[in-house]
């Protein structure tokens, strides 16, 4: 090997392209799944957003108007012993009226409170009792017997109000009798005094109706006639 060989420069490397970071593949978006929780717009019968394919229909924000208002008397759970084991139930006694006369106690059981309330409801819009008014009382005192409660009822004058308490004023207030007195004797149950209660209103029987104007001056007038008859025939 000869000397300019020795003092010649080494070849230089080939030049390469710097290094790139690898970067993982990623799917494109159109079929990527979506986010838990995120946006599933676009996704048919999804929870949030997007049409629904058969979903609920509006929820009702407000209950049906009834006819009767209603109170409940007693809502107990009751239970019956059957050859399989005992069988719960639930009894609902309600007192519906519109305050314009009319009134009725429904009592009814069920497997749930609200289809108790809502069959005890029924029952009691069958057996509407009315209420004869005479100056805005009841027409005349009442004593009534149902098991071992006894209830009387007595008019009262105008400005008196209510004087009844527990299962009686709630039946007279429902009814609509703004001045009444009430006593009760002898029992406790509230089923028994409701019952009474209407027993009596039951029984309770309006006056009857007078002469009219019309026809008091009708007679008045035959009168006069007759006695002019008489003096002229005199």
């Amino acid at each position: 090997m000869d000397q300019n060989t020795q003092n010649a420069p080494a070849p230089a490397a080939p030049a390469t392209a710097p290094a790139t970071p690898t970067s993982p593949t990623t799917a494109p978006a159109s079929s990527r799944p979506p986010a838990r929780g995120g946006d599933r717009r676009g996704f048919s019968g999804g929870r949030s957003g997007g049409p629904r394919g058969g979903g609920r229909g509006p929820r009702r924000t407000e209950r049906e108007v009834r006819e009767f208002e209603q109170k409940t008397l007693a809502l107990d759970r009751v239970t019956r012993v059957t050859a399989g084991g005992k069988r719960m139930s639930f009894r609902a006694a309600l007192i519906i009226g519109d305050r314009k006369g009319r009134v009725a106690l429904g009592v009814a059981k069920g497997s749930d409170v609200q289809i108790s309330m809502d069959k005890a409801y029924r029952k009691a819009k069958k057996d509407l009792i009315r209420v004869p008014l005479v100056n805005d009382t009841i027409p005349h005192p009442v004593w009534t017997k149902f098991g071992s409660a006894v209830v009387m009822l007595k008019p009262a004058p105008r400005g008196t109000g209510l004087k009844a308490g527990g299962a009686v004023r709630t039946v007279l207030e429902l009814a609509g009798v703004p001045n009444a007195v009430s006593k009760i004797v002898n029992s406790k149950n509230k089923l028994n005094i409701a019952k009474a209660t209407l027993q009596a209103i039951s029984l309770l029987r309006a006056p009857a109706k007078k002469e009219t104007d019309g026809k008091k001056e009708e007679g008045k007038e035959k009168k006069t006639d007759a006695k002019k008859a008489d003096k002229a025939t005199a």
